[in-house]
This record gives structure tokens, sequence and C-alpha cells, in this order.
């Protein structure tokens, strides 16, 4: 018997004011697949990676975590995530080390602390990020590409089986893209499942099993990534090409 997908979305609606955003998706993602969520600024591939992380309700449909509805999910140390820009924290006085941690009070003991193996866990996020250098230094004093491997580092430190990443490194040199993607890579191999929203997959192309392209809140496409995924802008409206499941396209 197969294992339960990760995540589902079933027949997912959500609105945002009088807007619906997403438009009754039906979407699974798999143990150890590795998936680009693709489309247009407006597309609504921000608000999937918020419903799927129970940060916006839906108006209607369901969200499982590994075969859990979302409302009764509570093992979170299994997900990881990497939002779009840093946000409040960046002007908070914390230290790199600081804040890769509260990547881990989900596992630690309540009252007692941060413990040797979570600060361990800490200490290899950091490595794997290039950031062991500047543990000690406040978040505040970083150039924008490091904060976004801080959140990247704050994000693995559970080495997590759903990695959810909303455009991770636009703001990363490519350099470290590369760093980021070996990183990714390790993960997959150890049967994680990655979601990556992305406008071009640079640096990721190689790693990627299934591309999803999201048109105004609905699926465009759902199938293996081509070359065009690469592009910055990629195209829609695939002929000939169903969704996955067959389910109805809505164009």
């Amino acid at each position: 018997m197969s294992a339960a997908p990760v995540a589902e979305l079933r027949d997912v609606r959500v609105e945002l004011g009088q807007q619906e955003v997403l438009k009754g998706l039906n979407l699974s993602f798999e143990q150890g697949e590795f998936v680009a969520l693709l489309g247009s600024n407006g597309s609504g591939k921000t608000t999937l990676v918020r419903a799927l992380l129970g940060l916006i309700p839906c108006s209607s449909g369901e969200v499982l975590l590994f075969d859990t509805p979302i409302d009764r999910f509570r093992q979170w140390s299994r997900i990881g995530f990497v939002p779009q820009r840093f946000g409040a924290t960046s002007g908070v006085p914390a230290t790199v080390e600081e804040v890769v941690l509260t990547g881990r009070i989900s596992v630690a003991r309540r009252f007692r602390g941060f413990s040797g193996a979570d600060k361990q866990a800490a200490a290899s996020a950091l490595d794997q990020m290039g950031l062991a250098g500047v543990r000690r230094r406040r978040v505040s004093h970083l150039s924008g590409g490091q904060q976004q491997r801080v959140l990247i580092a704050r994000a693995l430190v559970n080495e997590p089986d759903f990695l959810l990443l909303d455009e991770p490194v636009s703001s990363v040199d490519l350099e470290n893209q590369e760093t980021f993607a070996q990183t990714l890579e390790r993960l997959s191999r150890s049967q994680a499942s990655v979601l990556l929203v992305a406008h071009a997959l640079g640096a990721m192309a190689a790693l990627v099993d299934r591309t999803v392209v999201l048109d105004r809140g609905v699926v465009d496409y759902d199938g293996p990534p081509s070359p065009e995924h690469q592009d910055d802008h990629p195209h829609h409206h695939h002929p000939g090409v169903p969704n996955a499941g067959g389910l109805p396209r809505e164009l």
C-alpha cells in the first residue's frame, strides 16, 4: 500500500477580501517529491502555500498534512517553511544563531530552554548555509541575501519531512543558490518532500520532479518540468497536457 501524500488540497477555495484567489484546487504532494510551483504575480502561489500551512483559512474545501486535517495537525516540526522576506524579525536584536534556534521551539522541551542537540542542529544548519562565521552577529546587521539564508537555515534545523519555500533565493547570490541546491538535493535523497515557489528555477532546475503552474487561482499545468519552465515567466495554456488525475482545467 502506497504512503499517504504529505499534503493534499481538496477542492480548496480561498477568498481574500471580495476576491476568490484560489478557485477549487485539487492537488497532492507525495513523499520524496520535489515540486516547483510557478506562475505570474497574482496567480495565487503564495496564497496556496499559506493555505497549506494553515496561515489563512479556506472558504471551502479541505487541507490535509500527513493524512491529518490541518485543524487537527500538531506535528509542526515535520514542516519547514521559508517565507519570501525576512519581515519584522530583521529589526529584532537577535543573533543569527538565536533566530535559527527558534526553528527548534516545536521540539524543545517546554520551559527548559534549548538542549545541546538543539544547538548542534542549529550549528549544522548554519554550516550548510555558509553562515557559521556570522552566527553571533545580529541578523539586522546582515545583507538581504544573508538574512534569506538565515531563514533557510531555520527551516532546515529540524530536517523537515516537508519543506515549503516561497521564492527562497530571490535575493541570494548564485554561489549560495548552488550551495542551497546541494542541500535540497541531499534532503530530497532522504525522502523529504519539497515545494518550491519560484519565478525561475535557476540552480534548482535539475532537482525538480514535477511542475505545477497556477494561473489566476486555477491549475494551468501539472506535469513533468519542461525547458520553458526555466524562463522567468512560464507560459500558460499547455495544449494536450492534462492535469494530474484528469482534473478539470477550468480555463
